[in-house]
């Protein structure tokens, strides 16, 4: 793993704000970092991915825990999202129900997962594939090391969904009319792997459209144009509730209400591996890829060479 003594050597000219700053006079007048205005987002990123790499080399069982928590946030924030879609839906006008405005405001509510996720510290699968593709992508981590961090990643997700759903079996929080929203969600969610090659082609769309927006919003966050807490989490709420609102699909999330569903209602097993299984391929490719590998090539000043003019 690369130490901090060689991220100096990749970018020796870098100003206070750790954007690289140009050792000679580029195109126009303009600066390096005004060409790669990212560099400050890659330097977050890279240092995020130390931490991760480090916590998944000696201190595993922490790392765990730290995804076991996004894992019970999502639980918990997912199922009150629904809560929200249920109360609207059994509000009659005519002969329609409020039902969109549920999902709105389950949506705004569901948005504060990610909100928590990011202040507590936690680790989440979908926009650890953005910070592991850009680690890639500068040589920082091997694919073996990267698989390593979010195949543990999802394994503490998993289990902190796990032990929600299983509080969730002694309460009667997943029964009544969130638990139909929820059963009717997931009768959606296992119908796309039922619809053939349509069904999963659509499934895998919505996965890629998903983890896009949550990358998007982690861009925002670590490319260091927003200073205040505010702004910070009114974007990653954004985000959150497009995919929410319309019914994008999300890995963990998926995860996570197939885990309640199974356990107080009962599920088909191997439909929901498959809705998974696309849903990860999906949002890899959305953050990973539209988001990760996108910026860290467009932000890669490596074979810049600027031409002085005469």
């Amino acid at each position: 793993m690369a130490t901090e003594s060689t991220r100096d050597e990749a970018h020796p000219e870098s100003g206070p704000d750790g954007t690289a700053t140009a050792g000679t006079g580029a195109p126009h007048g303009k600066s390096v970092s005004a060409l790669f205005p990212g560099k400050t987002f890659i330097s977050a990123v890279l240092e995020a991915l130390d931490t991760k790499y480090r916590m998944t080399g000696t201190l595993v069982q922490r790392y765990l825990m730290r995804a076991a928590m996004a894992g019970m946030i999502v639980a918990i924030l997912y199922v009150t999202n629904f809560g929200l879609i249920a109360v609207f839906d059994g509000i009659p006008v005519g002969e329609e129900t409020l039902i969109g405005i549920g999902r709105a405001l389950g949506g705004l509510a569901f948005g504060w997962a990610l909100v928590f996720i990011y202040y507590t510290k936690s680790e989440l699968l979908t926009s650890n594939m953005m910070i592991v593709s850009i680690g890639g992508y500068y040589r920082r981590i091997t694919a073996w090391r990267g698989l390593k961090i979010l195949g543990l990643c999802l394994l503490g997700n998993f289990l902190g969904g796990l032990l929600i759903a299983v509080l969730y079996t002694m309460s009667t929080i997943p029964d009544g009319a969130a638990g139909e929203a929820m059963l009717a969600a997931t009768e959606h969610k296992l119908a796309y792997v039922a619809g053939g090659w349509e069904g999963y082609g659509d499934l895998f769309v919505r996965a890629v459209l998903c983890n896009f927006m949550i990358n998007l919003a982690m861009l925002l966050i670590y490319n260091g144009y927003i200073k205040d807490d505010l702004t910070k989490a009114l974007s990653m709420i954004a985000a959150v509730f497009v995919f929410a609102f319309l019914g994008l699909e999300h890995s963990v999330a998926n995860t996570v209400l197939f885990t309640v569903v199974g356990l107080n209602h009962g599920i088909d097993v191997l439909a929901a591996l498959a809705n998974v299984g696309v849903a990860l391929i999906g949002n890899f490719m959305g953050g990973g890829l539209l988001i990760g590998i996108y910026y860290a090539y467009v932000n890669d000043d490596s074979h810049y060479h600027p031409v002085s003019e005469a």
